[in-house]
């Protein structure tokens, strides 16, 4: 059995180390209780993390974060990382339609831009020069937005119904949903509007467009995801006083009185090794929950909870094939693309040195539930023409490199009835608890219902323990 020396000060087990795992340490860390970090990866960062290819750092997805994302922004700035990461001055994104034969493609760009104008006028200007729509059927968008606008995202009434009956029901159309609430909704719900809960794609699309002009302002990395979600981590959990402890999986949660026990398997201190505490947070993957939760101890069964994947696809071009940082694509499988040259270091690599203007590319697929065990050779066939398609340079560039890295339960499955199945964070066990974007945040599997999830977490310890609990954090500020 192994503990901590300090019996004076009430001890925490914390089960992950993802974003929610890593907000929920520190916080209880910060607020003197004796935390302990178990994570069964070598790294930190649970589903957002960087692997070495050789000599090419990669990120396993392209995770972005929006202005409103205030939670995240938070960790962020806990971590001494804003500055990591670019955030946009306004929402731009660069939408690229191919249409016709493969021999004469016809390209066509817009752009989702906001203007420095109160909510709905900030994207009044984008939206009446967007040239993937008719005029009639931007008429129709403004009539769905309106619509949106008017939903109380807290009647459970909305969790019942999918957003594609309800874009339907409310004038929309094939193009509409191609070429706005699916380029939006896929993106940042991992699934279509006939597939997603009415309730969840509401509260993206009123927080993200329809709260505030500077909302749905795009952030990326301007790192590796490791540097921030392991580097910066680790090293402000140990400057906390959270024991980190890697390759250590928790094979066995056993509830008790007055103290809880977790048995390891792996990790510095060895397999079989006991941890008790008066704390556990179970904070990994929702499947790693259901098996160390006792029967009984949330309402529903976490595997009726299902998951959805998300697909990533590595090319690097012997060329500069795309001249801006990332678009979005209509009418080709391809969804989104990002230029990660420079994250991934590509230029100091020995490719980089023989091929001075050589591009790394990442495409981004959601919902790809028919693609995501697909071989490499097919889908290299499926997705290297669409890119010749949308590029012209890409048609005559070498290509280097091809991988693809595939997350298959990436996100939980966001249907319609997926409310009642997310539970708190307070279990049926006192002192048992949940974190993880799956549970009960409102939002869907993002970095930041992750880190909403570790607060939440945190904030029931706190509570728990008779420690005053900060009200309200929506500025993002780290409570002190």
């Amino acid at each position: 059995m192994t503990g901590r020396a300090d019996a004076a000060r009430p001890a925490a087990v914390v089960v992950g180390g993802g974003l929610a795992g890593i907000t929920t340490a520190l916080r209880l860390a910060e607020a003197g209780h004796d935390v302990t970090l178990a994570e069964g990866r070598p790294r930190l960062g649970g589903l957002a993390f960087s692997f070495q290819r050789g000599e090419l750092t990669v990120d396993n997805g392209q995770h972005v974060f929006l202005r409103c994302c205030t939670a995240y922004r938070g960790l962020l700035e806990r971590l001494g990382a804003t500055r990591m990461t670019h955030l946009q001055d306004r929402l731009d994104v660069p939408v690229l339609s191919v249409t016709g034969p493969d021999q004469a493609p016809v390209r066509t760009l817009g752009r989702l831009r906001r203007a420095g104008l109160p909510v709905p006028l900030h994207l009044a200007g984008s939206l009446a020069r967007y040239p993937h729509l008719s005029p009639a059927d931007r008429a129709r968008v403004v009539r769905g937005a309106l619509a949106l606008k008017g939903l109380d995202l807290a009647d459970p009434a909305l969790d019942g119904l999918s957003f594609g009956e309800w874009l339907r029901r409310n004038g929309q159309n094939a193009a509409t949903t191609a070429a706005l609430w699916d380029l939006v909704g896929v993106a940042t719900l991992n699934a279509r509007a006939d597939q997603v809960s009415l309730a969840l794609a509401a509260m993206v699309f009123k927080t993200g467009l329809l709260s505030d002009p500077g909302a749905s302002d795009i952030g990326i990395a301007a790192v590796p995801l490791g540097v921030i979600h392991h580097d910066r981590a680790l090293a402000e959990l140990e400057r906390a006083g959270v024991r980190v402890l890697l390759r250590a999986r928790v094979a066995e949660l056993k509830p008790a009185t007055p103290q809880h026990a977790v048995r390891l398997e792996g990790g510095q201190l060895g397999d079989g090794t006991l941890l008790t505490a008066d704390t556990v947070v179970l904070a990994g993957a929702q499947d790693t929950a259901a098996a160390l939760l006792p029967p009984g101890a949330v309402p529903h069964r976490l595997e009726d909870l299902g998951t959805t994947p998300i697909l990533n696809v590595h090319v690097v071009y012997d060329r500069k094939v795309l001249r801006r940082p990332f678009f979005a694509a209509l009418g080709s499988p391809v969804q989104w693309v990002f230029d990660r040259t420079t994250h991934s270091g590509l230029a100091g690599t020995s490719v980089g040195r023989a091929h001075p203007g050589a591009q790394y590319l990442a495409l981004s697929q959601s919902a790809v539930q028919d693609e995501i065990d697909l071989p490499v050779a097919e889908l290299r066939d499926r997705y290297l023409p669409e890119l010749a398609r949308l590029l012209p340079a890409a048609a005559g560039a070498e290509v280097l490199d091809f991988f693809v890295t595939r997350e298959r339960t990436a996100t939980f499955d966001g249907a319609p009835g997926s409310a009642a199945l997310r539970p708190s964070a307070a279990t049926g066990v006192p002192g048992v608890l949940l974190a993880g974007a799956w549970t009960a945040t409102g939002w869907p599997a993002t970095m930041e219902g992750a880190v909403r999830s570790g607060h939440a977490a945190a904030d029931a310890v706190l509570a728990a323990a008779g420690t005053r609990v900060p009200v309200d954090r929506a500025d993002g500020r780290w409570p002190r």
